[in-house]
C-alpha cells in the first residue's frame, strides 16, 4: 500500500487493460488519472501534478514516445515507464531515447508492475521527504505540502509551481542563485521561454512578500537572484 497516495497518470487505449491497471493502483493507494489518447493524456499531464506516468506506446491522437518526449522536456526528474506489446530493440532504444525510465512489455504481470512503481517513487520520494517543507519567511508561515503562505492576517493560496520555486529559495536562503540553476531545479529545463516563464512567477512571489519586513527577492543583474530573509530564532 502506498501511503503517499502518489498520483499517477496512465494513458492506455484498450479499456479492458486500462480498467485493470487502474483498479489494481487505486487498491494498492495510488491516485490514478486515465486517458484514453496521447492528446488527452498531455493534457491533463499540463493541468495537473503527478508522481509518475504510465504510457502505452501504440495510441490514438499522440503515441506514447511523442507524449513522453513531450513529458520530460517539462519535467526532467518524474519517472516515465512505457506499456508496449512490443518486444523489439528499436523500440526499446527509442522508448530510452525519449526519456522514458523503463518500459514493460504486455502482457504483464500486475506484481511486477506494482513493484516497479514502487522502486520509482521510492527513488524520487525520498529526496524530496528528506527536505523541510515548513518555513517560516518574516511574519509569514509557508506551508509547501498545502501550498499556503500565510499569517493572522494575510492568505495566499499558492499554486504548484509558486510553491515550488518559494521552497528552492528558502532552501538556499541567501545564496546567489544562477538563473539556470533555478529553472533546471524548479522547471526541469533550462529554455528562452521558461526563463519568461519564471521571471512573472518571480513577480508574483514579490507581490506576496512585499510587506514583509527584512524579506527581500534581489535580482542580480546578469546572473540570477538572492532570496534574503531574517534568520529563524
Amino acid at each position: 500500500m502506498s501511503e503517499s497516495k502518489a498520483k499517477i497518470l496512465l494513458v492506455e487505449d484498450d479499456p479492458t487493460l486500462a480498467f485493470v491497471v487502474k483498479d489494481n493502483l487505486e487498491s494498492n493507494g495510488y491516485e490514478v488519472t486515465h486517458c484514453p489518447d496521447g492528446e488527452s493524456g498531455w493534457q491533463q499531464f499540463m493541468k495537473h501534478n503527478f508522481d509518475m506516468c504510465l504510457l502505452d506506446i501504440m495510441l490514438p491522437r499522440k503515441d506514447g514516445i511523442s507524449l513522453a518526449v513531450q513529458i520530460r522536456r517539462k519535467n526532467e526528474s518524474i519517472p516515465i515507464l512505457l506499456l508496449t506489446a512490443k518486444n523489439m530493440d528499436a523500440d526499446k532504444i527509442n522508448g530510452f531515447r525519449s526519456g522514458a525510465d523503463d518500459y514493460i512489455t504486455k502482457p504483464f504481470n500486475m506484481q511486477e508492475l506494482l513493484l516497479r512503481i514502487e522502486v520509482f517513487l521510492k527513488r524520487t520520494m525520498k529526496q524530496e521527504d528528506s527536505q523541510p517543507t515548513d518555513f517560516t519567511i518574516g511574519n509569514l508561515e509557508f506551508n509547501y505540502k498545502n501550498l499556503l503562505l500565510h499569517n493572522a492576517s494575510a492568505r495566499h493560496q499558492l499554486t504548484q509551481k509558486e510553491a515550488d520555486l518559494l521552497r528552492y529559495f528558502c532552501l538556499n536562503a541567501g545564496k546567489v542563485l544562477k538563473r539556470e540553476e533555478i529553472l533546471l531545479h524548479v522547471w526541469g529545463k533550462e529554455d528562452y521561454f521558461l526563463g519568461r516563464s519564471m521571471d512573472v512567477f518571480i513577480t508574483k512571489l514579490r507581490k506576496y512578500l512585499k510587506d514583509v519586513p527584512d524579506v527581500q527577492l534581489q535580482t542580480i543583474h546578469g546572473i540570477g537572484f538572492r532570496f534574503v530573509m531574517p534568520q529563524e530564532v
